[in-house]
């Protein structure tokens, strides 16, 4: 798999290119965007230098999650499992119960569905110190059902002891990763792999663990996100600006837990259309999360939700996808502004 689609071929009868198979597999930076390439294999690396209980892990995934930069570093910390994710997990839970830090990796759906109960008993309930990272997440890739992680968050943050993260960026990746270390017990992570956008450098951006941050501020519309549809919030908040919208982001990484205070303050402001961006079903993620946390706090500004539908979706090239699902900047921009109205 490569991580950049190939140029698209002409499509004659209606002007417009027409996307190869590679598109389903393709790097979600868009056209000219920066990008930094493996920042999370590079990331890990230079932690285990100074820290030599960290281990690589990985079924038969390592050239699709960049831990193939881990193996490169140090061969003998590094374990391929072959094709059994059960048997992945247990043996990092092993691992973790003799001091070591396993840091894991798969896709998304190969974690979160296929090795969910291995997880669930062997790492979760004994509290052992795995770090999970798990590469397409949500809609990723367009390979269908069969590798779309649509409901990961879901199912992670509904497991007792386990930390959830959605990174935005290449930056906060590298962020992220030490703070997994730092942090003693299981985490889950979403993982964006190859080439990564960058893009919270601009905003001055730090990491901290259970934190949202405010990128930006605005009086109409908030944008609450994580993951790449913070990348995407930013990006309809700048073109909502020719409309004459007013649009804040507010960043949420950590999914759990939760950073309720943050998100009530930014809520309570009177006169904000709320808008939760998620790359996830609409089903149990960031959405019901913030919606529950506000209901809770008696907090109920104009709500909607951006995110996945309750389906299995569709296989094809990614842009196609992220439009049709609603997903995309362009997306973004017209439902927010057909909700002004």
């Amino acid at each position: 798999m490569k991580p950049q689609a190939q140029p698209a071929s002409p499509n004659t009868s209606s002007g417009k290119p027409r996307l190869t198979t590679s598109a389903m597999i393709a790097s979600i930076a868009g056209e000219g965007q920066r990008t930094k390439p493996a920042p999370f294999g590079h990331a890990l690396v230079e932690l285990a230098k100074k820290d030599p209980t960290i281990v690589g892990m990985t079924a038969d995934l390592g050239k699709y999650t960049d831990l193939h930069i881990f193996q490169q570093a140090f061969p003998d910390r590094y374990y391929q499992m072959g094709m059994a994710e059960q048997l992945l997990f247990g043996a990092a839970s092993g691992l973790a119960a003799e001091g070591f830090t396993p840091f894991c990796t798969t896709y998304a759906v190969f974690a979160s569905r296929r090795a969910y109960d291995f997880i669930h008993q062997t790492i979760a309930e004994e509290d052992r110190n795995v770090k999970i990272a798990c590469a397409l997440p949500g809609l990723t890739s367009g390979y269908g059902p069969s590798h779309q992680a649509a409901e990961d968050l879901a199912l992670m943050r509904a497991m007792p002891n386990m930390t959830v993260i959605d990174p935005c960026d290449a930056l906060e990746i590298e962020q992220v990763v030490p703070a997994m270390v730092a942090h003693k017990g299981p985490v889950y992570m979403r993982l964006l792999r190859g080439q990564v956008p960058l893009v919270l450098d601009e905003y001055g951006y730090q990491f901290e663990l259970g934190k949202a941050k405010m990128l930006r501020d605005g009086y109409e519309v908030l944008f609450i996100s994580s993951g790449i549809l913070t990348m995407r919030a930013l990006e309809a908040a700048k073109a909502l600006e020719k409309d004459k919208i007013d649009v804040a982001v507010l960043h949420v990484p950590t999914i759990k837990p939760l950073d309720e205070k943050t998100i009530i303050e930014a809520c309570s402001k009177p006169g904000r259309l709320v808008v939760v961006a998620e790359n996830h079903t609409v089903i149990g993620g960031l959405g019901e999360a913030v919606a529950g946390t506000l209901m809770r706090a008696g907090v109920h500004p104009a709500f909607k939700m951006i995110g996945l539908p309750d389906e299995f979706l569709a296989a094809g090239a990614l842009p196609t996808l992220h439009d049709r699902y609603g997903i995309s900047t362009n997306a973004l921009c017209e439902q927010v502004k057909g909700w002004l109205k």
